[in-house]
């Protein structure tokens, strides 16, 4: 379960870093126009390139202006894309030629170990001997693109992919890796201390206290864990673009990735807001196993009901997360804390689980026996068998006359029969449909 390789575009304003990023995902999701500073917020994507996955992070334009209030944000930036990132291409306007903004960046760059692709932008006529002057910088051959028109663009994908690490095998990393996420001063950290006995991480009550996302091996029981502390999550209009946190949140991310499972923070003693929402949504989106921790429960005045109030209220609010399961603790006090590692463990047996063929169509062909599917158009769904091809989260197949005449309800109806018959509990579950003409 490895985390996708990191590849930040970065360089001036107006060198075309968005049509870049936008060519590459396949979508026009950052702005472009012929404005410096248009593009504002840290804006990311997961892209392929020949069988490889990696997301890709459009950053703001690097100016070096040292009377502008805002030069040293603007400099920790670029020094953070450079910590956080696996590759960093670096573009250049080719049209423009050096300017004395490339220079400073290139310094910069130069005293990282990652590597740098120096990418020579607008060159639409693919006019390579542009690119010469551009040695100059000391980062290596350029190359030259056009990236309005596409062109060179596959080279330049094919160097990133080639820096890209080999992937850990389980054998190498078999420690349980824990991410805590949430909102800002839920108690993520206070959480991490208490499970690790001691302060390992600083504790305030200032929101965004964990810049970084902290890696913290121990074992417990036998087992080799790494609890991973993380920044808190602030909605996207609530960051300050031309500060680090925008990058916590990248690194946040990042962390959630490469999980095994995550503990998601939240506040008791608040309303759940659309973030805490927003947070939950983006780790079930990840195909992540996680555990709901109610944290602060030492301060929420109590009746007999409260917690089915809560739990009820959890029902509507994270409807997605059918699946979950939480936990009411207090970080102060260390109620039930006890029990987090334990859930984490059960939430990635479950994850991990695989169910044979033969048990597995035994239980979808009395699914279907109990409730048929329904027909459209005269015509009636069939299935004709089902396998589990992976785990982590467990995805089923299930090959059909036609796909599509599976109906989100009856694809609903199954999930809920496969639950029903075996534990996922705390772990999303993937079905997918394939149109397959069954042999006569």
């Amino acid at each position: 379960m490895s985390n996708k390789p990191l590849v930040a575009i970065i360089g001036r304003p107006n060198v075309g870093k968005s049509t870049f990023f936008n060519k590459i995902s396949g979508k026009r999701i950052s702005i472009v126009k012929d404005i410096p500073g248009v593009t504002r917020d840290r804006i990311y994507v997961d892209a392929e390139w020949c069988g490889y996955n990696f997301t890709m992070i459009d950053t703001g334009g690097i100016e070096f202006d040292e009377n502008d209030m805002m030069y040293g944000h603007i400099r920790k930036q670029a020094t953070e894309a450079m910590e956080l990132a696996d590759v960093i291409v670096f573009m250049v306007d080719g049209k423009a030629g050096i300017v004395s903004t490339d220079y400073d960046v290139a310094d910069l760059l130069r005293t990282t170990k990652k590597p740098v692709i120096l990418v020579v932008n607008k060159l639409d006529n693919f006019e390579v001997d542009k690119t010469y002057d551009f040695y100059q910088l000391g980062l290596g051959e350029p190359f030259a693109v056009s990236c309005e028109q596409a062109k060179g663009l596959g080279e330049v994908l094919d160097e990133i992919v080639s820096h890209f690490p080999e992937p850990v095998s389980d054998e190498e990393d078999n420690a349980l890796k824990i991410a805590v996420v949430g909102k800002p001063n839920v108690g993520k950290s206070s959480i991490v201390n208490k499970l690790l006995g001691f302060e390992r991480v600083i504790v305030s009550d200032v929101a965004g206290t964990t810049r970084d996302a902290i890696d913290t091996p121990f074992e417990y029981g036998g087992r080799k864990y790494v609890l991973i502390d993380t920044a808190g999550m602030r909605r996207k209009r609530g960051i300050d673009s031309d500060t680090v946190e925008s990058y916590s949140v990248m690194r946040t991310i990042a962390a959630v990735r490469r999980a095994d499972v995550v503990l998601i923070v939240i506040d008791s003693t608040q309303d759940l807001s659309e973030q805490d929402v927003r947070i939950a949504g983006f780790v079930h989106d990840e195909g992540k196993p996680s555990v709901i921790v109610m944290n602060k429960w030492d301060k929420v005045e109590k009746d007999t009901y409260t917690v089915n109030k809560l739990n009820d209220k959890l029902a509507v609010d994270l409807a997605f997360m059918s699946y979950k399961k939480s936990v009411y603790v207090s970080a102060v006090t260390g109620q039930r804390l006890d029990k987090l590692i334990a859930m984490a463990d059960e939430a990635y047996r479950n994850a991990s689980s695989r169910i044979s063929t033969g048990l597995l169509n035994d239980i979808v062909g009395e699914a279907v026996a109990m409730t048929e599917p329904p027909s459209f158009s005269g015509r009636k769904l069939k299935i004709y068998y089902t396998t589990q091809p992976e785990s982590n989260p467990p995805k089923f197949v299930f090959f059909v006359n036609d796909e599509k005449l599976a109906h989100f309800s009856y694809r609903r109806y199954l999930e809920n029969c496969l639950r029903k018959a075996f534990d996922f509990s705390c772990t999303p579950i993937k079905l997918n449909f394939v149109s397959k003409e069954k042999n006569k």
